[in-house]
């Protein structure tokens, strides 16, 4: 009788290391250790890795190729399924294709972003108590002009400041920007009249002269106020010793807000009774002025008033 000859048996597909996939084992280690900053576990990091050089693969085929237990890189292709980094595209068995790297990363960068956001606001409301005693020194031009930025931005209800135009004429489009959300402003200003159509964002905004005329008294040429939402004041002198304070205290704010509101009633009172007062104190209340103003700043005021 014949011999049937058995069909010969099928060889295994033989799979390939890691190694011989086309990266040297240091690279391998440079990635794994990239991936765990990132959160991934180093199970995580080689099964990925694996997948982005052989896939689809399953479970069993990812042990062979990485080296590893297959019982962890269940666990591993599991958790990073489960993070969005690799889908499964068969049933049974089960195989794993990796996301696209861009578009992991991506994912995890908006993410890592948003949570460290959310993060920033929750810390802010737990050192909220603290930090609102404090009063913040603060030196150099550019980091004055850099908070009262953050300062303009941040306002939701009104922005009050004190300054000579010149000083604010950088932070025009951001003040244009809170006008725009609803804030409302009051700006009194040092100055020639024809510059506060500069500072005109709307029904919700007002620009004065300080005391009708603008007229820059002492060291008002390098001075700036702000105070935004009963919350925050900020009063800096600039120019080559610049130094100024930022506070949240209560007390301090309440006070900066006050002085602000006074010289808004007085740009109000200048703008109907001008001629009356200029006629019963002088120009710039100067008679007023020469009882409490430093004998310095009495000179510069005169000679600013003599210059035509």
């Amino acid at each position: 009788m014949a011999k049937v000859k058995r069909p010969a048996a099928k060889k295994a597909r033989a799979l390939p290391s890691i190694e011989s996939a086309g990266r040297r084992p240091a690279e391998n280690a440079d990635f794994v250790q990239e991936f765990r900053k990132l959160g991934f576990t180093e199970y995580e990091a080689k099964a990925y890795l694996t997948l982005c050089q052989s896939s689809p693969a399953t479970a069993y085929e990812v042990s062979k190729i990485a080296g590893l237990a297959k019982a962890n890189v269940y666990s591993a292709l599991e958790g990073l399924a489960q993070r969005g980094a690799v889908q499964p595209v068969s049933e049974s068995p089960v195989k794993y294709v990796p996301v696209d790297a861009s578009r992991l990363l991506g994912q995890i960068a908006a993410t890592t972003s948003a949570r460290c956001k959310e993060l920033v606001g929750k810390l802010d409301l737990l050192q909220l108590a603290e930090r609102t005693e404090y009063v913040w020194t603060i030196k150099e031009d550019k980091n004055i002009h850099s908070k009262i930025g953050e300062m303009i931005d941040r306002a939701r209800k009104h922005v009050w400041i004190k300054a000579p135009h010149n000083l604010l004429e950088s932070h025009i489009p951001a003040l244009q920007r809170a006008a725009r959300r609803g804030v409302k402003t009051l700006i009194v200003l040092f100055g020639d009249k024809h510059r506060l159509g500069d500072f005109a964002f709307g029904r919700k905004s007002r620009a004065y002269l300080h005391e009708g005329s603008g007229v820059l008294i002492g060291p008002a040429h390098q001075l700036i106020t702000i105070t935004i939402d009963f919350e925050e004041a900020l009063t800096a002198n600039t120019g080559k010793s610049a130094h100024g304070a930022f506070t949240r205290s209560a007390p301090v704010v309440q006070l900066a807000e006050q002085l602000l509101r006074h010289e808004v009633y007085l740009a109000e009172i200048f703008l109907e009774f001008g001629p009356q007062i200029e006629k019963a104190f002088g120009p710039s209340l100067l008679t007023l002025r020469e009882k409490y103003l430093p004998t310095h700043d009495m000179r510069i005021l005169k000679s600013r008033l003599e210059t035509p």
